[in-house]
């Protein structure tokens, strides 16, 4: 649980690794009502769409950074705001990690700004992310 008194530019949030799976890249597509084909059906995505396997959605790589702040922050903050920005595609297959790293502290307003990630296994950030949390004085 932060504190204001106790974070600092740099600090790192705990990063989580994930590898989606036919299951729950079905159960989040079916949640939110994604029907695109490339991220279920692998020889249209692999054939027509030319993708070397199924695709991850990019809202579950979001929810997956919006889950780094919510799980530091805990009850002891307010999110403000948050964006993230699929740049890259990830597949099937690959382990993804999630994380970030505070890159501003403003005591004045108990904000912390942090810059998030997703990354590959080779390190590329493939969705990078920003939040603004206020926390509890």
């Amino acid at each position: 649980m932060p504190e204001m008194n106790t974070v600092a530019v740099g600090d790192a949030m705990t990063e989580r690794s994930f590898e989606a799976s036919n299951v729950s890249r079905c159960l989040y597509n079916a949640a939110i009502w994604n029907a695109h084909r490339i991220h279920y059906d692998e020889t249209y995505t692999t054939q027509v769409e030319k993708h070397p396997a199924v695709v991850v959605d990019g809202p579950l790589q979001g929810d997956w950074l919006s889950q780094v702040v919510t799980n530091w922050m805990a009850d002891d903050g307010q999110l403000l705001s948050f964006e993230y920005s699929n740049r890259r595609a990830t597949y099937l297959g690959e382990r993804l990690a999630s994380g970030g790293t505070i890159s501003a502290v403003d005591t004045s307003n108990n904000t912390v700004t942090i810059e998030l990630f997703i990354k590959n296994d080779k390190g590329e950030v493939m969705s990078p992310g920003t939040a603004v949390v206020r926390l509890h004085a």
